[in-house]
């Protein structure tokens, strides 16, 4: 008998997915269940999954290599999605397919399965990435060929007795991670209407934050952070520390009009505090150490980067050889940037470190000043010469232009 592993959420669409696949394809379906951090209990999914006929259940608790292999390697990169979006989902789907793959190798399964539908942007992520890694593996997306509407399903369920999870009576398509939460469906696909404030669980309104700003001070040794205002922590502690802090200030919402991959746009609500003030923070930092013309390739390696996590191309050459040129930078990333929150707003107003390529006596007005002042009248005229040729040619061009067109008549 064939054998089928399935990522399964616990929602509606992988709940149904387990009765459908060992019906469909006379199989023995295995689920595989991924702790990223997504904030809720995960102890009874096992059981759900086994009630529903899987014929085991596996529940993982993968934060740290989420953390270490994957949200670090992309803050490191400055890897944003069209400039806002921090890839929170995006990132734990080539995670997810490495789990699949490994595990189907366990349980000899000969494919694997997922809840993402034929609009979904994420089943690009996760079959391009089972591919990768396993190209002979066959990838099953019951929601893109079962034909079934949401009313179908829930009517599907009913008849086989299988609990419809609570989260069917939400207006709204969530998913939530370590690095951030995406909402999705119902009246956020006007572009024109403003989210409602219920939507938002890790962010407060304006009018609900603090009436006097926070200073949040993030230190980096060699591109990690590793202290919050002066506290050490361990990287999923400093980024759920960041998360409440920034949360509690209202920082981390994102509304955008998105380009899926598949051809698409749409509109995309974001939750990500720590993800906002990690990433302002790294950049900056980055910049204060880095020569200008090193600081706007990272810029546009970045953009590279967040094109490749998003397109599902994490496990490529592109990716990996990005990953390296980072990685020779990283070491001077040295230092502690402050943040100033303030009802929604996030600012950098301080960034120092031992390896600034800042000097104060070349920048100050002041006294102090050690800038050799004579040596610029020799640097603009040499840095202007091109510009001052191009003018003298002109009016040579244009002294003979009138001459040129009398002699033609």
């Amino acid at each position: 008998m064939e054998r089928i592993v399935l990522a399964y959420s616990g929602g509606l669409d992988t709940s149904v997915a387990i009765p459908w696949l060992a019906e469909t394809y006379q199989a023995e379906v295995i689920t595989v269940t991924l702790d990223l951090g997504q904030g809720r209990e995960l102890t009874d999914i096992r059981e759900r999954a086994l009630a529903l006929g899987a014929v085991r259940a596996h529940v993982l608790d993968v934060r740290e290599e989420f953390v270490r292999d994957y949200i670090l390697p992309a803050l490191q990169a400055g890897a944003i999605y069209e400039e806002r979006y921090p890839l929170a989902t995006a990132l734990g789907r080539p995670l997810i397919a490495k789990t699949l793959v490994e595990i189907a190798r366990i349980e000899g399964a000969t494919a694997i399965a997922h809840g993402c539908t034929g609009k979904d942007n994420d089943q690009v992520g996760l079959d391009v990435s089972a591919r990768a890694l396993d190209p002979s593996i066959r990838v099953i997306a019951p929601a893109r060929t079962w034909g079934m509407s949401r009313s179908d399903e829930v009517a599907y369920a009913k008849a086989r007795n299988i609990p419809v999870p609570a989260s069917v009576d939400s207006a709204y398509s969530t998913d939530s991670n370590l690095w951030g939460r995406s909402i999705e469906c119902g009246v956020l696909e006007d572009p024109w209407q403003e989210p409602p404030d219920d939507i938002y669980t890790l962010t407060r309104g304006p009018l609900d934050c603090p009436n006097e700003p926070a200073y949040v001070d993030v230190e980096f040794e060699r591109g990690v952070p590793v202290r919050v205002n002066g506290i050490d922590m361990p990287l999923i502690e400093l980024i759920e520390s960041l998360e409440t802090i920034a949360g509690a200030h209202g920082v981390g919402r994102i509304d955008m009009m998105e380009n899926r991959l598949v051809g698409i746009k749409s509109r995309e609500i974001y939750e990500a505090p720590a993800a906002v003030l990690l990433h302002a923070a790294h950049k900056e930092l980055q910049r204060l150490v880095v020569p200008r013309d090193l600081d706007r390739l990272t810029q546009e390696m970045g953009r590279v980067y967040a094109d490749a996590v998003y397109n599902g191309y994490w496990f490529s050459p592109t990716r990996e050889a990005i990953d390296a040129f980072v990685a020779s930078i990283q070491p001077r990333v040295t230092g502690a940037v402050r943040l100033k929150l303030f009802k929604g707003d996030s600012r950098v107003v301080g960034r120092k470190s031992p390896f600034a390529l800042y000097d104060r006596g070349l920048a100050t007005y002041d006294t102090g000043d050690v800038f050799d002042h004579g040596a610029a009248e020799g640097f603009i005229k040499i840095w202007g010469l091109p510009i001052e040729t191009i003018a003298r040619k002109r009016k040579t061009v244009d002294a003979v232009a009138p001459a040129a067109k009398v002699e033609a008549k």
